[in-house]
């Protein structure tokens, strides 16, 4: 697939200005609100005295969103996306209200629950009315845009979080975007009511309700499982895991079959390499080099940067084929993952950490907008939501996982070595995702 029209000017036409505009805030707040609770967490558990529960609110909401993808998929495939961005605005305002008023540890779990099925709703519905709301030869700059959008957050969420946090209150986090949400939804009704009928039929997928709640405590009991090593229930996480995947995943995701299968792989391999190094650039920079959490937190930010300019820069560049994109993006985080490995030892240049993870960062941007793209020219309208689903499933596993297994490799050695194992067992990986993507991607657009 070759695109050739300016497909970024018309993202802010006259008709599309305030959808386009809508779709961005409600992505931006999702993401505000992931990046600035887990600032303001260690001051909420302690007024709560919820201190023995301080893991629960990150994985109840990680379960609830886990769930609400798939039940937002099929939901956006029977009926559209309409009644599905409801659900989700609804759920997402309930939970911030819910966890910002809430005096003890049961209420904010219920408010993070909320929370977590509104997310969940909400960013699968919002991929099938793009679907719909724009043309194909727009979609890069869409995709372009909402990727930027989940970076921008991280480069002001902490700070914003953690400034309400100590000056006003740890409720701000969670109300004072009530009325952002409110007005971001209000713009996407006009976009929702120009919908066409929904006529597609989807398959039927048998046990898809089951599946969705055994991938949902799956993978958030793989997420503590892992980090505390509780082998037992990391045995558990598997068992859930391994028959609800085949039922929400398209066939062959795991083995990389050609086409959709493995773009819907390739979103999994970015996010778990990237983000499982990214967990443990700041360790090494303070334990190793003796920076000061400011200090440690800028190659994140430069990341962030370099994440979002080429998110931009891919999608002013339509001309180029997206799987050629993925395929460099992987190149870029390989080489930026690889190369972090020289700051782990005391003698490394952790100065150049800045550099390369703003290389690992534009492979990112370059590579997970691109796969947004390919997913969805791969799928037919009946299909929409249920791929839709699936890329968030893949993203949210993998992350996971690992995350995870970097935790037990680092705490299992020196903190020198275990980061050059991690380091480097990621790069190989994103190089796999290199040697998988390109052509094997090509599949999506052929006929």
């Amino acid at each position: 697939m070759t695109l050739t029209a300016p497909a970024q000017s018309r993202l802010w036409s006259p008709d599309r200005r305030w959808p386009t505009t809508g779709i961005l805030l409600l992505v931006t707040l999702l993401a505000f609100e992931a990046m600035g609770v887990g600032t303001a967490m260690p001051t909420m558990v302690h007024e709560l005295k919820g201190e023995a529960l301080y893991a629960w609110p990150f994985l109840a909401n990680l379960a609830a969103s886990v769930i609400a993808t798939v039940f937002s998929g099929r939901l956006s495939d029977q009926r559209g996306p309409k009644p599905a961005v409801l659900i989700g605005v609804t759920l997402f305002l309930a939970g911030l209200v819910v966890a910002g008023v809430a005096e003890t540890m049961t209420v904010l779990l219920v408010g993070r629950v909320l929370q977590g099925f509104g997310a969940g709703f909400l960013i699968v519905a919002i991929y099938v009315l793009i679907a719909l709301a724009y043309p194909e030869e727009d979609r890069p700059a869409v995709f372009g845009a909402l990727s930027a959008a989940w970076v921008v957050p991280s480069l002001v969420g902490p700070a914003v979080a953690g400034w309400a946090t100590e000056n006003v209150s740890w409720r701000l986090v969670f109300l004072a975007i009530v009325p952002l949400v409110v007005f971001g939804s209000l713009l996407l009704i006009p976009v929702l009511k120009k919908l066409p009928p929904h006529d597609a039929t989807p398959p039927q997928r048998k046990h898809l309700p089951l599946a969705a709640v055994a991938v949902g405590v799956g993978v958030a009991s793989l997420s503590w499982a892992l980090q505390h090593r509780t082998w037992w229930l990391l045995a558990v996480a598997l068992l859930l895991l391994a028959p609800a995947l085949r039922i929400l995943l398209p066939k062959g995701t795991l083995i990389a079959r050609r086409g959709l299968p493995v773009t819907i792989l390739a979103r999994g391999l970015l996010a778990g390499t990237f983000f499982a190094v990214e967990g443990f650039i700041p360790l090494t920079l303070t334990v190793v080099h003796g920076y000061s959490p400011l200090e440690a937190g800028l190659p994140l930010t430069l990341s962030a940067l370099g994440w979002a300019s080429a998110s931009m820069w891919a999608s002013r560049h339509p001309e180029i084929e997206r799987y050629t994109l993925v395929r460099i993006g992987f190149l870029f985080v390989a080489t930026g993952i690889g190369s972090v490995t020289l700051i782990a030892p005391t003698w490394g240049p952790a100065w150049a950490t800045m550099i390369l993870w703003a290389i690992a960062g534009a492979g990112m941007g370059m590579a997970t907008s691109s796969v947004g793209v390919l997913m969805m020219a791969a799928s037919p309208e009946e299909d929409r939501g249920f791929n839709s689903a699936a890329l968030q499933i893949s993203d949210m596993l993998f992350s996971a996982t690992m995350i995870g297994l970097g935790g037990v490799v680092v705490v299992a050695t020196a903190p020198t070595a275990g980061v050059v194992v991690l380091n480097l067992s990621m790069a190989a990986l994103a190089v796999v995702g290199a040697i998988l993507t390109g052509p094997r991607m090509r599949a999506t657009l052929e006929p």
